[in-house]
């Protein structure tokens, strides 16, 4: 038994021989989920494969041959197999040569780039000029703002640099692993020490990690279709091209690498696919976009503001100028980028301390919009690993030779899944038949097959898959089957092939595995086959327990209770998937659709797949379109999958999820991997995404009701042609206490409500009354304040009252944004209303930011109108909440 056969992890699966209880289990070592019985020649030892996520999709399936790199196709006759491999002094010398994969698997940006994204941005540029100005023409408080957003960018890189560190240790745990074979040793390396000319074994399941030409095939099957668009296997034969980001299907092999390090494309995906970014997110498109209008909308106001306060007649020039500052500064919501960095940055921590590796970022908060969950039974709902439970012998066979049969397809394969490895343990080989041809399993054929020659010369050909695949409808022994598939077993059919070669035919599986054109390319390999199962004679039917996952019932509960549909899609028999999700509690698990049955027209898979939750027999592109159907209807899909037969359906769902112990290929398309294969991690990576979503939001109201009335405080000064009424030291008071302090902690609260679209009109439909709202009151007091105090320090006193005003208004906001209430958001709220008082209480404090009421009419008439401000801000709030749903 091979080391692969050895290793035992089943989470990764497939639809195990599209067996009656289902598809087959993915091995770790990298077999196809399916990859059942029949494949290549046993190999050398292979450990399982591990490996980060990729990119964007290769738009260039044949860039053609790199300066000084590879070979190009002229070239593939020159690369000769080599059944060794490299020697360690050719791998010395190409090593030497710089003929290395060295393109490094990053899963977040470099450092530098951190520091730079955090420093140099257009809203930095401007603060920092403002504050070297404000450094020479104003006393130190008036440049406090300068100061926070020094400690604020502080405070965003600390936090993305350990989000980094987190990401970079995660994916050194999902990094692939190819197999390398070298000096005739086959041994594991990583991606970046493959040299040109290296022999790198295939298995199913495998991701090609490099472009090659291939030098040994055995029935290898590679979908191409996440290059090319064509979602059918093509058949490899020797001197064929492989093309790195596509995957084993079926079969094994090994290739030839002619493409490393940059001039291979694959480097290029997994260097793009953990990438720690905020990009194709409507979160961070949505703040962009805001952040666009308020340039805009700053700019003419700000010349205006200018112009009014230093061109005006003003005696004191700097204070014209700090005013004028003042004015600026808070139109610029700054705080509202870092937060959103540092919520999304903490969400990455938090999950990699549960071993979940966000591969693409905008993942955390689109997990957090999805409305249904397609999941796949085995290796989620499932756990690796099976046990025989019965052997029923059909149309007379006798149970010993069948047990011997059931040996000889075991030690046919050098990729055991979980169910085959069940088989082999139960019926070990007596290794006296030679096997003489394989039918290696695909997703799409529902079964897998292997001839041999028996003791004495007799010849045999045998089939091992899903029951209603093999079998005429009718058949008895698929009644048998459906009653072993309701109690939830697995059920796989032993079946002698009507062409057995008994006339001396080594290969009768030939018509099945023939394709490949002459340009190489190939033909589709998976659906062929059909003659081959016509006439299989039944012999037995072997029943596999599966172990239901001890955290599927709740996990599936907890989605049930957020309103977040599942559904089940699986290769396997309908019924059988129906009695597993049944055994979890999962609704709608009694009515179970066979997926042969669905209409191929979009609109009508979607009726069906709107109304039933549990699907049997669904193939790989099935998978596909189904996905597409659900978005059709509006919805935001996620797909979890651990094997091959779930690539193209995690790709195109609007989240993937793959298992840290699926296939290269499952990880390479997932957004994120759950490295601990826990299915119970998802929920945690849902309530981190609407965390992160709610939180944003209300904290962008703040930050943006600030903008609102900063813009109109500044139109109004123009349009009067008074003074501006503060200065930055008491605009950065109230930013502080009204919006940077509580929106720290409001933006890292927990947070379980639904993500909903629509990101800027949510936050703009309450942010712009407020805004106005604020200004209004504000500059009402202002100008009363102007009628009512007169002499030296009036303005001073004015400011005050103003600034009173604002603060009560802005306080009312903060409340409004905190509900529902806890405990600790009343004592937050509370506590900035403490701070306030205190620096009107306290001497040093009132002149350190010129803040001192003066008399007793005006301040309370400033009271009186931030009161009234309350009131109507509370109405408007709820009209807007009915005028304008989300």
């Amino acid at each position: 038994m091979t080391q692969r056969a050895k290793i035992n992890t089943g989470d990764g699966g497939a639809d195990d021989h599209g067996s009656t209880g289902g598809g087959s289990e993915r091995r770790s070592g990298g077999t196809e989920k399916g990859g059942d019985p029949v494949s290549a020649e046993p190999g050398p030892d292979r450990g399982p494969n591990r490996g980060p996520g990729s990119g964007p999709e290769r738009p260039n399936p044949d860039p053609g041959p790199g300066p000084g790199r590879g070979h190009g196709p002229e070239d593939s006759a020159a690369v000769a197999p080599r059944s060794t491999g490299l020697t360690a002094t050719e791998v010395a010398k190409r090593v030497e040569r710089g003929e290395v994969n060295d393109v490094p698997v990053r899963s977040s940006r470099s450092t530098a780039d951190i520091v730079r994204g955090n420093v140099f941005t257009r809203f930095n540029a401007i603060i920092g000029l403002l504050w070297l100005i404000m450094l020479f023409v104003a006393p130190v408080q008036d440049s406090l703002f300068g100061y926070v957003i020094i400690a604020n960018t502080g405070i965003g890189i600390v936090q993305e640099l350990r989000a980094k560190r987190t990401l970079d240790g995660l994916a050194v745990i999902g990094e692939a692993k190819p197999t390398v074979r070298r000096d005739g040793v086959a041994a594991e390396i990583s991606t970046s020490e493959i040299v040109l000319d290296d022999l790198i074994e295939l298995g199913p399941g495998d991701k090609v990690v490099v472009d090659g030409v291939v030098a040994e095939a055995d029935s290898l099957e590679v979908d191409e279709s996440l290059l090319t668009g064509e979602a059918d296997p093509v058949m490899k034969h020797p001197g064929d091209r492989m093309m790195s980001g596509s995957f084993v299907v079926a079969g094994g092999g090994a290739f030839t690498a002619t493409k490393v390090g940059r001039e291979a494309y694959a480097a290029q995906l997994a260097e793009e696919a953990s990438r720690f970014t905020l990009v194709r997110s409507e979160l961070s498109g949505g703040i962009s976009t805001i952040l666009k209008y308020v340039t805009w909308m700053m700019i003419p106001t700000a010349i205006g503001l200018i112009i009014s306060q230093l061109v005006g007649e003003h005696n004191n020039l700097k204070d014209a100028i700090a005013r004028t500052v003042g004015g600026i500064v808070p139109m610029i919501p700054e705080g509202l980028v870092l937060l959103t960095s540092v919520a999304f940055a903490i969400g990455v921590i938090r999950l990699g301390r549960k071993q979940c590796l966000v591969q693409e970022l905008p993942a955390i908060e689109g997990l957090a919009r999805v409305d249904v969950v397609c999941l796949d039974k085995t290796g989620t709902l499932t756990e690796g690993g099976m046990d025989v439970t019965r052997l029923q012998v059909l149309n007379g066979a006798d149970e010993p030779y069948v047990r011997r049969v059931l040996g000889a397809l075991g030690a046919s394969d050098p990729h055991p899944n979980a169910s085959l490895q069940a088989l082999i343990d139960a019926y070990p080989d007596d290794g006296n038949w030679r096997r003489t041809a394989t039918l290696p399993f695909s997703s799409a054929r529902k079964y897998s097959g292997a001839a041999f020659e028996e003791e004495g010369g007799a010849r045999s050909a045998w089939l091992l898959g899903a029951p209603d695949v093999l079998l005429p409808a009718g058949d008895p022994a698929l009644a048998e089957a459906d009653r072993l598939g309701e109690q939830g077993l697995r059920v796989l059919l032993l079946a002698r092939a009507a062409t057995g070669g008994e006339d001396g035919d080594d290969n009768p599986f030939a018509a099945a595995t023939a394709t490949a054109t002459a340009s190489g390319t190939g033909t589709p390999a998976s659906g062929t086959g059909a003659d081959i199962a016509a006439g299989a004679r039944a012999t037995a039917l072997i029943a596999l327990e599966q172990r239901l996952r001890p955290d599927a019932a709740e996990t599936l509960a907890y989605f049930a209770d957020q309103h977040v549909t599942t559904k089940v899609i699986s290769g396997d028999n309908a019924v059988s998937v129906g009695a597993v999700a049944g055994k979890l509690g999962m609704p709608g698990a009694a009515d179970t659709v066979d997926a042969r049955t669905l209409p191929t027209d979009r609109e009508a898979m979607a009726t069906v797949l709107d109304k039933n939750a549990v699907f049997g027999r669904v193939t790989p592109q099935q998978k596909r379109d189904m996905v597409a159907a659900l978005q059709s209807h509006g919805h935001t899909v996620a797909m979890t999958g651990d094997g091959v037969n779930d690539v193209l359906a995690l790709k195109d769902a609007d989240i993937g999820v793959s298992m840290g112990s699926g296939s290269e290929a499952t990880r390479a398309v997932a957004q994120i991997v759950l490295l601990n294969n826990s299915f119970a991690t998802l929920p945690s990576v849902v309530a981190e995404g609407r965390r992160v979503i709610g939180n944003i939001t209300r904290v962008a109201t703040l930050f943006l009701t600030k903008t609102v009335y900063s813009v109109l405080l500044a139109i109004l000064v123009v349009v009067t042609g008074v003074e501006y009424p503060f200065l930055p030291r008491h605009l950065t008071l109230l930013s502080t206490l009204t919006i940077g302090v509580p929106a720290f902690f409001l933006a890292l609260a927990p947070n379980k409500e639904r993500a909903k679209p629509n990101f800027v009109r949510r936050v703009m439909r309450y942010a712009i009354p407020a805004g106005v709202i604020a200004a209004a009151a504000t500059f009402t007091t202002y100008l009363l304040a102007r009628r009512y105090y007169a002499g030296s320090g009036a303005l001073d006193a004015e400011t005050s009252a103003a600034t009173l005003t604002l603060f009560l208004v802005s306080m009312w906001v903060l409340a409004i944004i905190a509900r529902p209430y806890t405990w600790w958001r009343i004592a937050l709220v509370a506590s900035m209303g403490g701070a306030f008082l205190l620096v009107l209480v306290v001497p040093w404090l009132q002149q350190f930011f010129a803040l001192k009421l003066v008399g007793v009419t005006m301040p309370w008439t400033a009271v009186a109108i931030a009161a009234a401000g309350a009131a109507v801000l509370e109405w408007a709030w709820r009209w807007v909440g009915r005028r304008f749903p989300a």
